[in-house]
């Protein structure tokens, strides 16, 4: 393969990947918990799910800020 018109996928573009798949997670379970309503245990484990992978969020964002300084 020709190397000039090679991509090549960085730490950054892997950390700006984690943080937007976490942020997607995040509103995904917190909507599941609100939209359960048929089992309570659900929708706390969403919930508690949703904070979990907030933490995620903000430590993939934090490492971003190191990039972009």
């Amino acid at each position: 393969m020709n190397q000039k018109h090679q991509i090549k996928i960085t730490t950054r573009d892997r950390l700006m990947r984690g943080w937007e798949n976490s942020m997607e997670l995040v509103r995904d379970f917190e909507n599941y918990a609100k939209e359960i309503e048929d089992d309570r245990q659900a929708s706390a484990l969403f919930a508690q799910f949703a904070e979990e992978e907030g933490v995620h969020a903000a430590k993939f964002h934090e490492i971003l800020h190191n990039y972009d300084a």
